[in-house]
């Protein structure tokens, strides 16, 4: 993948837990990755590290010391110790909860749903960055990971996998690429429709506001609902393209997938090495698109997370490196990542059921009509493609 330094990186039980191959970075990436940690001067220059290993946090005198993140630069580590405050509450609708204190003394009204829908109605907003995770595609059918008996890896029990994560490790898909592509049967772009969430951001780059969007999901759906590839950073890859894991010769994704439905192992037709979906595997460097980042957050003036845990590195840090003054909007069930522990003051957020918070904002937006209508004739042409075939 041409060094570009970054690998998919997992985080259990809340504790960071790094596997990284290291690069040399250069200064601007170095200023960037600690700006997304919102950890100005406070950098230490250690000796670089081969692995990163887990740190939990310690507490003392009234003083949580936040757990060690190891950047993805050899010459940066980071620490970080925060008071212990009281955790602030967001509501876009409890007037009530909205005041607090800003770092000059003064009070300052907190934003609320309602603020950010004026904004981008004002064309005050025109570059935003769009983060997105499994959260915005299980309403459109498609099982999670996790849910226990019906989550993707609950269901490759049968394999006798030696734990679920191993599906999406290199290692084991070249030991036995079976139970990846049983999964990938569920997974394979033509099988769910895109939802309410996907043609937001339609919505949003049909109207010239949308700068990029970030996806965890390999699923496609961004596609099908009309996002440009040119607009996407598919940052664990996707199904659209795959290689042979031999001869490294690249594939349409399309070629293959009547195998895979037929629950076989695609072969190369060259060399009948196996074929690998372009999909990031844990310990695989990510994308250079992942890059787009370095200048994408800096220019961004929103930010939009919508379903995701933010519990995998690097994708996870992102979440911090747009500008300070950059409005932050979480459309999510829970609170995660920074907004449960380290929020800023114009953080806003919608907690509930994604596509319910996304039809909330549409209706701020006054975009009701418009995304019924958008909807409904995307849907027809996904429609009329699967006669077709």
């Amino acid at each position: 993948m041409g060094g570009t330094g970054f690998c998919l990186l997992r985080i259990c039980s809340r504790k960071l837990c790094r596997v990284v191959t290291y690069k040399n970075q250069s200064k601007i990436q170095v200023a960037v990755y600690t700006s997304s940690l919102g950890l100005h001067n406070r950098t230490e220059n250690t000796a670089p590290r081969s692995a990163a290993g887990c740190c939990s946090p310690e507490f003392g005198s009234g003083v949580r010391q936040h757990p060690v993140k190891k950047s993805a630069f050899p010459d940066v580590q980071v620490k970080l110790s925060l008071r212990i405050h009281h955790r602030r509450w967001f509501s876009s609708s409890s007037p009530t909860q909205s005041l607090f204190r800003g770092t000059g003394g003064s009070e300052q009204k907190q934003q609320l749903l309602e603020d950010i829908a004026r904004k981008i109605r004002n064309r005050e907003c025109n570059r935003i960055v769009v983060m997105a995770g499994a959260g915005i595609s299980t309403p459109s059918g498609i099982p999670d990971f996790r849910s226990p008996g019906s989550g993707l890896y609950d269901n490759l029990r049968h394999f006798g996998i030696p734990y679920p994560e191993a599906v999406f490790e290199i290692n084991y898909f070249l030991h036995d690429p079976k139970p990846f592509y049983s999964l990938a049967k569920e997974l394979y772009p033509g099988n769910y429709k895109p939802n309410w969430a996907h043609y937001f951001v339609r919505l949003l780059y049909k109207k010239g506001m949308l700068l990029r969007m970030y996806t965890q999901n390999i699923d496609g759906l961004e596609r099908l609902a009309g996002i440009p590839p040119s607009m996407l950073v598919e940052a664990h890859g996707s199904f659209a393209t795959a290689s042979c894991t031999v001869c490294c010769e690249s594939y349409p994704g399309e070629n293959f997938r009547d195998e895979v439905m037929e629950g076989k192992v695609p072969l190369c037709p060259i060399c009948t090495g196996v074929i690998k979906p372009d999909i990031i595997f844990f310990g695989q460097e990510l994308p250079k698109r992942f890059f787009l980042y370095l200048t994408d957050f800096p220019l961004a003036d929103l930010l939009i997370i919508m379903g995701t845990s933010l519990e995998v590195e690097p994708f996870a840090s992102l979440a911090g490196a747009v500008r300070s003054s950059v409005t932050r909007l979480l459309i999510n069930r829970d609170l995660v990542g920074p907004f449960s522990w380290y929020s800023r003051s114009n953080d806003v957020v919608e907690l509930g059921e994604v596509i319910g918070g996304v039809r909330k904002f549409v209706d701020l937006l006054g975009w009701k009509e418009e995304m019924k209508d958008l909807i409904e004739r995307e849907t027809e042409k996904l429609e009329a493609k699967e006669k077709d075939n």
